[in-house]
């Protein structure tokens, strides 16, 4: 079992997500350690990127801000390995195509594994084409984590099937953002995954409320929130630190607790 599945072993995984270098990599290195103070399981780290063709508004301005101030791959492989010192949870990547060929495929995967990167998600890679990084992901142990939107339907199976570290399971269709109400039968398509495989599955896009997060969390494996996380940083900047632990404690209690009305 590798280390990212051995997250959701005991418990419902919360996963909280940040854009590296917003507003700084200082800000950032900060928030991720109250990220782990306050309970999370595993750490989605977003590299910055100039077209983040799967996030909304809050993440793309995130984004923006971080390129802004010269934040690049080696900053934020940096950020990592001092993390290391202190950390021994799960870090994924959260990261576009681009960037890693831009790097090279073999360096970037291998400076995963130098500093103790467990997984990369890649929103700009369909499964069909998971060939680009599959080579390279083996042979540096980092796993390649699928993703199955409400769109991938007879794809499901054969994602499933092929599902490495655990399944980022898409809410919604469209971008990364805050959501109201969200309106897919997620169940259905965990249920699908569950007739086929065991790998864990965690649930994301547009979850912002512990009541939403409750919800998800009946059914998933876990519960993946992001825009809600990068609008306090907007808005707190280098007092975010703070406020971001008191968010992720309140949604970390309440996916944690869903264990309980769950076996």
């Amino acid at each position: 079992m590798s280390r990212l599945q051995d997250a959701f072993k005991k418990r419902k995984a919360f996963i909280p997500f940040v854009t590296a270098g917003d507003p700084t990599i200082e800000v950032t290195k900060k928030v991720i350690l109250k990220m782990a103070e306050a309970g999370a399981d595993i750490i989605e780290i977003g590299i910055p990127f100039s077209d983040p063709s799967a996030e909304g508004p809050t993440i793309q301005a995130a984004s923006e801000r971080a390129l802004a101030n010269h934040i690049n791959v080696d900053d934020i492989f940096l950020m990592v390995q001092e993390l290391r010192k202190e950390l021994d949870i799960p870090l994924v990547f959260m990261t576009y195509i681009n960037p890693i060929f831009v790097y090279g495929v073999d360096k970037f995967m291998s400076r995963c594994q130098e500093v103790g990167v467990d997984g990369l998600i890649i929103p700009d890679v369909p499964f069909e084409e998971k060939g680009l990084v599959a080579d390279s992901c083996k042979k540096f142990q980092v796993e390649h984590i699928s993703m199955i939107a409400p769109s991938s339907k007879e794809r499901i199976t054969m994602i499933a099937k092929q599902a490495e570290g655990f399944l980022y399971v898409v809410s919604s269709l469209g971008v990364t953002g805050v959501r109201k109400d969200i309106q897919t039968n997620v169940s259905d398509i965990l249920n699908k995954i569950r007739a086929v495989s065991p790998i864990p599955c965690a649930v994301g896009f547009g979850i912002s409320t512990p009541e939403q997060a409750k919800t998800m969390a009946r059914n998933a494996d876990g519960v993946i929130v992001g825009s809600a996380i990068v609008n306090i940083i907007a808005e707190k900047g280098e007092q975010a630190p703070e406020y971001v632990y008191q968010y992720v404690k309140k949604m970390t209690d309440t996916v944690h607790q869903e264990l309980s009305t769950s076996v």
